[in-house]
């Protein structure tokens, strides 16, 4: 018989792996990890041409550039045709443990939202080998961060933040809301990993046994 079993700390943890795995996907899809030096819209002045200055974004695999003759217009869209072409070996790395690591809290995401019905797996808590996975995916992605920062030197960095940028080094450039985001999931995925205990303790308590016990099936716990 299956039980739904809610109680603050599961529905909790539940949300934070959601909000966490999303985080961690559109910090990954977004151009905004790095904010180029200021350019000019146009590059001659005259009547009704904006001169005024903009700041070209650069992402892992896209960026955004405004385009035509008055600087009007904003494409955004991958630079790179194919895995090959991204920028840098240091950003192809750091993209596969971000992808893994994105990968894994996806699928954790959507098992916890079944939690409340199962909460064991062959046995096996499920809310432990989702905050073991989360834990895993948690390093997988602090890989991916350490090693983004070491593409700084690529020649495609160097259009976007001038030629004195190096490795750890982003010269002209500034940090985008992306990699915040992507730092902001990676903590969120290791808290996830210590609420998933927390979770197991609360759908295990004494309380939740002694509703079973009478019968109910749908069990709602403070």
């Amino acid at each position: 018989m299956c039980h739904v079993i809610v109680t603050c700390r599961s529905m909790l943890w539940t949300l934070l792996s959601i909000v966490v795995a999303f985080a961690e996907l559109i910090a990954f899809m977004s151009p905004d990890w790095l904010l180029g030096f200021p350019r000019s819209n146009s590059s001659a002045s005259g009547a009704g041409v904006d001169s005024g200055e903009y700041r070209p974004s650069l992402g892992l695999y896209s960026r955004c550039l405004r385009v035509g003759s008055r600087g009007v217009g904003v494409s955004c869209g991958p630079y790179a045709r194919a895995f090959g072409e991204v920028a840098s070996g240091f950003w192809q790395a750091a993209m596969l443990f971000l992808a893994a690591g994105t990968l894994v809290l996806g699928g954790v995401a959507c098992i916890s939202v079944f939690s409340m019905c199962f909460q064991s797996i062959m046995k096996k808590s499920i809310f432990n080998i989702c905050g073991l996975l989360q834990a895993i995916a948690g390093l997988l992605l602090m890989v991916g961060l350490m090693l983004y920062p070491a593409g700084w030197g690529s020649d495609k960095v160097r259009d976007y933040c001038g030629t004195e940028a190096l490795p750890f080094r982003p010269a002209l450039c500034s940090l985008g809301w992306a990699f915040y985001a992507a730092i902001g999931g990676t903590l969120g995925s290791f808290l996830c990993a210590v609420l998933s205990a927390q979770a197991e303790i609360a759908t295990s308590s004494d309380k939740v046994q002694e509703e079973i016990e009478e019968g109910k099936s749908l069990i709602c716990l403070l």
